[in-house]
């Protein structure tokens, strides 16, 4: 027998609880991230190792962390951290049919990698890979692949094929090169089948040649388009450039017999292949690319990572991921141009570059802190971390919400595998605003109403349990949480990347107790602490914890990184 997966916000919800502003009755509240100048250069960082720094390294290299994590971290130190940030882990085991019953193919509880597929079958293994990817980010542990697996996602793009086995196959690819050797992986990316279709490159033959990757390779994937220098040049390749590469990666084709269970393969078909010799442009030194057969590809992906603008733009798009979207002239000079460098002399590797990055004074200047807005997957998957949000002991119960943490996303504007183009999210390149997009008229509604009801009352789970935060658990990861300031400012530092003021903290204490002297609350927690079991002592606790997480959340220093 299947079981629905948990559904954390239907659209009817949303719509009831968004209505008012689409009457005009309900302006956005302004959210804008810090736009001061980053100062600092790749020098190592040498200033002071608290909370506040120890934090920002984790809040920009994972999707949310515990306030353990943080622990760790000031225990162990920078380098410590960012070695083990950058360690190589295991792959995670495979996505599994976690409920349906009438797969003929793969009993519930086994993996469906190795399996025949039907149509029959497709949809319910979609939701399968799609709750496997949240449960890959809920459990990360402290690496950064993820977060490099979702940036290869939103930069070697593919979308819209719902086909589950060419989805994972994928996906494994860019886990598998996460910190690794970035021209390796455009080699691998260019056959990979879900590329080819995408892209339409299985469609590419001698006597119909399909330019459509040849351009998204030079102009988003490599080296990037440049400012119009002439009639079809772009100051980095020109429409000629386009053309030939197009002939150079003629005849390759995908097969994928999902009747059979066998993983899907790219394979050369020689006689589809424009043999003739294919001539790049001044922009390429003129290089002759003669043929080569099914190793012309590699031939092509080493010349055009020759060209020095493969290191800068690759280094620009790993600037706006972990630091900020702003690049002026200086950070170009100062950031930009050094850390291509480092990419270049480490024959593309990109540990190194990494290591670099975030282990600068740049990354750790005091503008830096605080001034990204957490994209739609992060926000969901930070909340649960931070809150340490107890999931199922069951794996197939955990799935339904990881399903059901999967799907909200869709109502958040962004989701796993279905970027909106070949350039990805608008808000990771989209000039003046960037990131800036991921907040809007309804989404700081949807999230609002998530963290509201994750705070007060929680999502039907499995069986009598519910999906929500433990307030007095929360709350006992503090240090000395009987005193309602240090309790405020142990919250803080959980969910907000800079410091509060006493203001706000004075105004945090108005909703943990009104009116009420600070001596109140540590009487009262401690009457909770000396009888937990009493509902009379700890029902109010708990209450008015729940209260201040509301209000601590509905903050917008709780959307910034």
């Amino acid at each position: 027998m299947s079981f629905p997966d948990i559904q954390f916000l239907t659209q009817e919800l949303v719509d009831k609880h968004t209505s008012h502003i689409k009457q005009g009755k309900y302006p956005p509240k302004p959210l804008v991230a810090q736009k001061s100048p980053i100062s600092g250069s790749l020098d190592p960082y040498t200033g002071s190792w608290d909370y506040a720094q120890a934090s920002h390294l984790l809040r920009r290299t994972m999707s949310g962390y515990t306030k353990s994590h943080v622990d760790w971290v000031l225990e162990n130190g920078m380098q410590a951290t960012i070695d083990t940030l950058l360690a190589d882990t295991p792959s995670p085991a495979p996505p599994i049919n976690y409920y349906f019953p009438d797969d003929p193919y793969c009993p519930i509880g086994e993996t469906w990698i190795d399996k025949p597929t039907t149509e029959e079958v497709r949809n319910h293994r979609l939701r399968s890979l799609y709750g496997w990817t949240m449960g890959i980010l809920l459990e990360e542990g402290m690496s950064i692949r993820e977060r490099m697996t979702l940036f290869w996602h939103n930069h070697f793009v593919t979308a819209d094929i719902f086909q589950p086995l060419i989805m994972y196959q994928y996906i494994t690819l860019l886990r598998s090169y996460a910190t690794g050797n970035f021209r390796e992986l455009a080699k691998a990316v260019t056959l990979n089948p879900a590329m080819l279709i995408y892209l339409n490159g299985n469609q590419n033959t001698k006597n119909a040649p399909n330019e459509n990757y040849a351009r998204e390779l030079l102009e988003l994937f490599t080296i990037g388009k440049g400012e119009l220098a002439g009639p079809g040049d772009y100051t980095t390749f020109t429409e000629d450039d386009v053309r030939e590469i197009a002939r150079v990666l003629t005849g390759w084709r995908t097969r994928y017999e999902f009747e059979t269970g066998e993983m899907p393969y790219s394979f050369f078909n020689n006689n589809l292949h424009d043999t003739e010799a294919k001539q790049l442009s001044h922009r390429f030194n003129n290089i002759l690319i003669q043929n080569h057969g099914d190793q012309e590809y590699t031939d092509l992906i080493d010349i055009i990572f020759q060209h020095p603008e493969a290191s800068r733009h690759l280094c620009r798009k790993l600037y706006r991921w972990f630091v900020y979207y702003v690049i002026d002239d200086q950070i170009e000079l100062s950031i930009i141009e050094p850390l291509a460098q480092i990419l270049r002399d480490n024959d593309f590797n990109i540990k190194p570059v990494l290591e670099t990055l975030l282990s600068s004074e740049h990354f750790y200047d005091v503008n830096s802190i605080g001034c990204i807005i957490k994209n739609p997957i992060e926000f969901l998957v930070a909340h649960t971390k931070q809150f340490e949000v107890k999931m199922p002991v069951n794996l197939l119960q955990r799935y339904q919400v990881w399903v059901g943490l999967f799907r909200t996303t869709e109502l958040l504007q962004m989701v796993y595998y279905s970027p909106p183009s070949v350039a990805g999210w608008k808000a990771f390149y989209q000039e003046p605003t960037f990131n800036e997009l991921w907040i809007n008229a309804v989404t700081l509604v949807i999230r609002q109403l998530y963290t509201d009801v994750m705070a007060m009352i929680g999502f039907e789970s499995v069986g009598d349990s519910r999906f929500i935060i433990d307030a007095l658990a929360f709350a006992a990861k503090m240090d000395n949480e009987e005193n309602p300031n240090a309790l405020i400012q142990g919250v803080a530092s959980v969910l907000y990347p800079v410091a509060l003021t006493q203001d706000q903290i004075d105004a945090f204490k108005e909703v943990l107790i009104p009116g009420l002297p600070d001596f109140e609350w540590t009487v009262e927690y401690q009457a909770y602490l000396d009888d937990p079991t009493n509902d009379d002592v700890r029902l109010p606790v708990e209450a008015k914890l729940r209260a201040l997480i509301r209000a601590m959340q509905a903050r917008p220093e709780y959307h910034l990184v």
